[in-house]
C-alpha cells in the first residue's frame, strides 16, 4: 500500500524485500551516529524490522518505507508517529522522523520526505503541531528542519545535547496549549 508520493519518492508499507537495505542502514555507523546505540547487529536489526516495521497496519502515524521512484529502491524510512508526553499520546500532535541511506545523502531526499509528511500531517490528518528532536552536531538534520520552517523550542543539555523543534499548522485554530514534551 502506497501512503503518499513526493516528486522522487514513494512512501509505502515495508516489504520483506526491504530487509537487506534496512539492515545495511542499521549497520552503518554514520547513519546510526545520531540515533543512539551505534551500529545495530544484524540479528537485532532483523528482529526490529520484522516486529516493528513489516506488515500492514491501519495506523497512519508510523514510519514508512521510502522508495526512490527512479530506481525502485528502498532508500530509508520516514513518517510521523505519535508524540508521547508524560501522560501518553498527545492529541493532535506527531513527531517527524526521516532516515536516508548514506549513499543517498546530499540529494535533498530528507527534506523532500519531511515536506511530504508535514503536508500529510497538516492537510490530511489535520494535526495542529509536529515536533522533532535533533542531537547537537547533526547539521544535516538541522538544515532539513530549517528548510521545513521548524522553530527551536528548547535545548536539553546532558550527557548528550538535544534540540527540540516544533512546526505549528498554519490552518489550525490558535489554541493555547501547554506543550510539556
Amino acid at each position: 500500500m502506497i501512503i503518499l508520493e513526493s516528486e522522487r519518492l514513494i512512501f509505502r508499507e515495508h516489504e520483506p524485500g526491504d530487509l537487506e537495505a534496512y539492515c545495511s542502514m542499521e549497520a552503518d555507523p554514520e547513519v546510526r551516529r545520531y540515533v543512539g546505540g551505534g551500529p545495530r547487529p544484524r540479528a537485532q536489526a532483523e528482529e526490529r524490522f520484522r516486529n516493528g516495521l513489516l506488515g500492514p497496519s491501519s495506523n497512519l502515524l508510523r514510519l514508512w518505507a521510502a522508495v526512490l521512484k527512479q530506481e525502485n529502491r528502498y532508500v530509508g524510512r520516514s513518517g510521523i508517529y505519535p508524540h508521547i508526553g508524560s501522560h501518553g499520546a498527545i492529541p493532535d500532535e506527531a513527531v517527524l522522523s526521516f532516515y536516508i541511506a548514506r549513499e543517498y545523502w546530499g540529494r535533498g531526499l530528507a527534506t523532500e520526505a519531511g515536506r511530504a509528511f508535514v503536508t500529510f500531517g497538516f492537510e490530511e490528518l489535520r494535526l495542529g503541531r509536529i515536533v522533532a528532536t535533533v542531537q547537537a552536531g547533526n547539521a544535516a538534520s538541522l538544515r532539513v528542519l530549517d528548510k521545513l520552517g521548524f522553530t527551536l523550542t528548547r535545548t536539553e543539555v546532558g550527557p548528550k545535547t538535544f534540540h527540540k523543534f516544533e512546526l505549528l499548522n498554519p490552518a489550525a485554530d490558535p489554541v493555547l496549549r501547554n506543550h510539556a514534551d
